[in-house]
């Protein structure tokens, strides 16, 4: 894509946001459509199954259009804060679930190691289906983590429990990423 479309793209998007501030509902079909599937897969890795993904979705974006209003592009590119959104709607799913406890967990050292040929030897749905499989708090702090780049006194925050929660989270994820990995490949 050239600088030049990128540009109509970003200007596309603002004409977009600005019809959907007036209330037009084919632009917020169109704003809609524009990030379903970036927003999707953000909901998938939070939840365990394709239906709860596009609940969570759409009631993700039923939060961008209740607020929309309050967007200004002068503080984050619309994809940065419709994310922002969707990450928390995700959050809000599991926690409405009683799957997130303030707990204070320690990191045990042990760690186990994946070769990189089983890394090489799976492919991106497979891996998917094994961060879907761990337990909700494990997953969403996982992601937040290590896809989403947040720092564990960020998730802390967010998920209103301690750093060394957040981070026997990751531990634990990569255990059980790790022994799932070396079931996958036997």
């Amino acid at each position: 894509m050239s600088a030049d479309e990128l540009n109509n793209s970003a200007n596309d998007i603002e004409v977009i946001i600005t019809a959907c501030k007036n209330g037009d509902k084919l632009a917020q079909e169109k704003l809609y459509r524009s990030f379903y599937s970036a927003m999707m897969n953000i909901c998938v890795r939070y939840t365990k199954s394709e239906e709860d993904a596009i609940e969570v979705l759409n009631t993700g974006f039923f939060k961008v259009f209740k607020n929309i209003h309050s967007y200004l592009p002068a503080k984050a590119a619309p994809y940065t804060w419709i994310r922002a959104i969707i990450i928390n709607t995700c959050l809000n799913f599991v926690r409405s679930k009683g799957k997130i406890r303030n707990t204070h967990y320690t990191v045990d050292s042990e760690d186990i190691q994946v070769s990189p040929q089983v890394i090489d030897n799976i492919n991106a749905d497979a891996i998917l289906q094994l961060v879907q499989q761990l337990p909700p708090a494990t997953q969403a702090v996982f992601n937040l983590y290590v896809i989403d780049g947040f720092a564990h006194k960020e998730i802390a925050a967010m998920l209103q429990i301690s750093e060394g929660t957040s981070k026997w989270h990751v531990s634990e994820a990569r255990k059980i990423l790790q022994r799932q990995l070396k079931e996958f490949m036997r």
